[in-house]
C-alpha cells in the first residue's frame, strides 16, 4: 500500500496575533513544521505547538525561516551561506529546546518561505542549510521540494531526505513553484488541489500551469495551517488520501 506523510505549517501566531486552528488540524496531519520566532511564532507559541504536536504524536520539525516577520519570511533576502546556516542553527537550537523539555524528540527541518525556495535553485545555500542541520543532529530529516537543490544537498552530506510536494500551489514546467507574486500561485478549489495531491503521490506526475506533465517524487504533502479554509481542507485531504487507499503516515513510520 503507498505511504504518505502530511505536513502542515503551524506554530505561526505571535503575541497577540493569532494564526491558524493549531489544535483541530493536528489531529489530520502526521508531521507539523513548527515555526521558530524569525518569520512568525513566538517562545509561548513554540512551547504550546510543541506540547500539542507531542500529545497527538504528531512528528515535529523545526520551520526556520530569514528574519522578516512583517514579510511573514516570503520575501526573498540576499543572504550569504554563512549567514544561512547560522539563522537555521539558532532556530533549530531553539525549537528542539522546547521539544527536549517536554520529554520529546526533534524529528525533521523544513525550511520555511523565500529561505525554502532560495535553497530550492541555489546549491550554495542548500549546501550550507544542510550542513548546518547535519552539524546539530545527523539523524534529523531534511524536507525539501521534490528535485530541488535543497533535497540533493541534504542526501550529499548524508542526511535522510523528504522530497516535499504541495497540495495548494501550482507549479512550473521546471518542477518549481510557481511565485507567490504571480496571480497562479495558489489553488484555491479544494477539489483541484485534493486531485493534484492523489495524482502526484499515485502516479509521481504533476500538470504544470502550461499544462505539461512534470515527473515528482512525493515522500511528503504540505498543507498550510494559516488559509480561511485550513482546517476543512486538512479534513478533506486526509479523508480523500483514505478513501485512495493511501496511508497517511508519518515519514519514516513503517
Amino acid at each position: 500500500m503507498i505511504k504518505i506523510d502530511l505536513n502542515c505549517d503551524l506554530g505561526e501566531s505571535f503575541g497577540n496575533y493569532s494564526i491558524g486552528n493549531d489544535e483541530e488540524i493536528l489531529n489530520y496531519v502526521t508531521s507539523a513544521n513548527i515555526a521558530c520566532g524569525f518569520h512568525a511564532g513566538d517562545a509561548t507559541t513554540m512551547r504550546k505547538t510543541v506540547k500539542l504536536a507531542l500529545e497527538k504524536k504528531v512528528g515535529i520539525g523545526a520551520h526556520p525561516g530569514t528574519q522578516d516577520l512583517v514579510g511573514f519570511g516570503r520575501r526573498e533576502m540576499n543572504i550569504s551561506p554563512q549567514e544561512a546556516y547560522d539563522i537555521v542553527v539558532y532556530q533549530i537550537g531553539a525549537l528542539s529546546a522546547f521539544v527536549h523539555s517536554e520529554g520529546g524528540k526533534l524529528q525533521h527541518v523544513k525550511p520555511h518561505g523565500a529561505l525554502f525556495n532560495m535553497a530550492a535553485k541555489d546549491a550554495q545555500l542548500s549546501e550550507a542549510i544542510a550542513e548546518a542541520v547535519y552539524k546539530v543532529d545527523p539523524e534529523l530529516i531534511l524536507f525539501g521540494l521534490a528535485g530541488s537543490e535543497l533535497v540533493k544537498a541534504g542526501a550529499k552530506i548524508g542526511l535522510k531526505t523528504a522530497s516535499e510536494v504541495f497540495s495548494d500551489r501550482t507549479y512550473q514546467d521546471d518542477g518549481s513553484l510557481t511565485s507567490r507574486r504571480e496571480s497562479n500561485a495558489l489553488i484555491t478549489e479544494q477539489e483541484v488541489a485534493v486531485a493534484q495531491v492523489v495524482r502526484m503521490v499515485k502516479e509521481g506526475k504533476v500538470a504544470s500551469v502550461s499544462g505539461k506533465d512534470v515527473d515528482i517524487l512525493a515522500d511528503t504533502v504540505c498543507i498550510h495551517g494559516d488559509g480561511k479554509h485550513a482546517l476543512a481542507f486538512a479534513k478533506l485531504i486526509h479523508a480523500t488520501l483514505q478513501k485512495e487507499n493511501i496511508q497517511v503516515r508519518r515519514i519514516g513510520e513503517a
